[in-house]
């Protein structure tokens, strides 16, 4: 099983739209059983609150439900049990590396370092803007988690042909 957890500042808006985004594409390869996905924030501002109405609107134009989603925030067992922490920005990122220990910051990273068609390193927080920067991170979440399922499945078929497998780190 690998596990992905998805992080932003209060896990209402960026984190929760990646969770439900890569859920639904595991139910589409079939990978459900093989892939665990959560979404934490670094902050707990709005831990049990469902996301951001926006949020749940513009996703759900997409065909992806959040309603069920509540947020959270990162707790110190995150770190040990997710193989993969995904930080919607450079900050966020941040406050994951100052609270993780040495041995497992290989496995933080930025999720648009998986992206294929956009050259930001960072998914914009649309918390405080207009209607559309809601469609924007959705676009942005989609194309990143296209390409981050690809390495996921290329992880599962090295592990099923032990030769030459590698660990995230590795394939960052």
């Amino acid at each position: 099983m690998i596990k992905v957890l998805f992080v932003c500042m209060g896990n209402i808006c960026r984190s929760p739209t990646a969770e439900g985004v890569f859920r639904q594409i595991l139910r589409q390869k079939n990978l459900e059983d093989k892939v665990e996905v959560d979404s934490a924030g670094t902050h707990g501002y709005h831990a049990g609150e469902a996301p951001d109405q926006r949020t749940q609107r513009a996703a759900a134009a997409r065909n992806y439900n959040l309603s069920d989603m509540r947020a959270r925030k990162v707790a110190a067992q995150d770190l040990a049990y997710f193989d993969l922490i995904l930080a919607m920005d450079h900050n966020n990122l941040g406050v994951l590396k100052r609270i993780c220990p040495p041995d497992k910051q290989d496995r933080l990273g930025l999720l648009m370092s998986y992206s294929k068609n956009f050259e930001d390193d960072e998914v914009p927080d649309p918390y405080y803007g207009l209607g559309h920067g809601f469609d924007l991170v959705l676009d942005m979440i989609e194309d990143a988690s296209q390409g981050l399922i690809e390495r996921i499945e290329q992880r599962l078929l090295d592990e099923a042909n032990p030769e030459g497998s590698a660990e995230f780190g590795e394939i960052n």
